[in-house]
């Protein structure tokens, strides 16, 4: 995972180095390889990144990254196809400096605008500037796997992955949201778009909010959600060829990486099913990890044993004291 964080003043105030570097230090955890801080030429936007390297190691892939001289993007995620549409985007004529989604990410807003979302395959939270025209668009994946809350009235606009950072910043009080916390104690956890502190909102799964600087103008819209009314009639045969197909291709795209990657194997039905298709496109064995208590009554070390062996996996035991 990476983190990011951003501040932007709708007032006289100025970004500040401090400020952003505030944020960036409550996210260090998230992104321990590499740290970054952008602010605009009038001072009014910055852009903090924490990142955890994955694709490109190279200093080619430092964020918040500049594109064009006119795009400034801070970007948490992996889109998996990034590697397809760079493709296509070659072929009309775009030129890359380094091998990173993140690049892929800019290219793709440059040409599609808001529809580059469309075409992003992956989990994602970023955030880009435009210097030119003076906006700032935010989005998030389909499902919500990566987070972004965020802070608005008509002074300043904050950001970020997690709310430790937005509370940073002098503008925030911290006044509990007892709506959240009901929500939280009934259903284990606080929906959308409540965090636990008013005034601050997640921007929900599927969504985007483009805010345009010149005429302190603020849209949040969904931009995604799930169909169910196409129904598919196939037989038993075809409906287990199908998942197959679909685990594989979707096991295949997770394993671009250019750092080591493995596998929790518990030896239930998905952690097996995973570590089964990594094993089909790895030539190397997969490194897999089970957690193992003392208790056999609470362990699975036995059902995790029996795929690391039909897998033939560089297995590891981590014992839960």
């Amino acid at each position: 995972m990476c983190g990011i964080a951003g501040k932007v003043y709708f007032n006289k105030r100025s970004v500040t180095p401090g400020q952003l570097k505030a944020m960036s230090d409550k996210i260090l955890h998230r992104g321990p390889d590499d740290s970054g801080i952008y602010i605009s030429r009038d001072r009014k936007v910055g852009l903090v990144n924490r990142r955890l390297a994955i694709i490109d190691l190279t200093s080619a892939g430092h964020q918040p990254m500049l594109y064009k001289n006119r795009y400034v993007i801070s970007y948490n995620g992996e889109v998996y196809n990034f590697q397809e549409e760079r493709q296509k985007l070659e072929k009309e004529g775009y030129k890359f400096s380094s091998n990173t989604d993140t690049e892929v990410v800019l290219a793709l807003y440059d040409k599609y605008g808001l529809g580059c979302l469309k075409r992003l395959r992956g989990m994602f939270a970023f955030a880009i500037y435009d210097d030119r025209e003076k906006t700032i668009f935010l989005a998030r994946d389909r499902i919500g796997k990566k987070p972004l809350k965020y802070y608005l009235d008509g002074q300043v606009f904050i950001f970020a992955s997690e709310l430790k950072a937005i509370l940073t910043q002098p503008e925030i009080h911290r006044v509990v949201d007892d709506q959240a916390i009901q929500s939280y104690l009934i259903f284990g956890y606080a929906p959308s778009p409540l965090t636990g502190f008013e005034g601050i909102s997640k921007l929900e799964p599927g969504h985007y909010l483009i805010m345009n600087l010149k005429r302190k103008s603020f849209e949040k819209k969904r931009y995604w959600e799930p169909l169910f009314n196409k129904k598919l009639d196939l037989s038993e045969k075809e409906w287990g060829d199908k998942i197959l197909s679909t685990l594989e291709e979707a096991t295949k795209l997770r394993m671009i990486s250019d750092v080591p990657i493995g596998a929790f194997l518990s030896g239930g039905v998905d952690s097996s099913g995973v570590v089964a298709c990594m094993s089909k496109f790895s030539d190397k064995p997969i490194k897999t990890f089970t957690i193992v208590f003392k208790d056999k009554d609470w362990s699975e070390d036995k059902y995790a044993d029996n795929i690391a062996k039909r897998y033939k996996t560089d297995h590891h035991e981590l014992l839960a004291r």
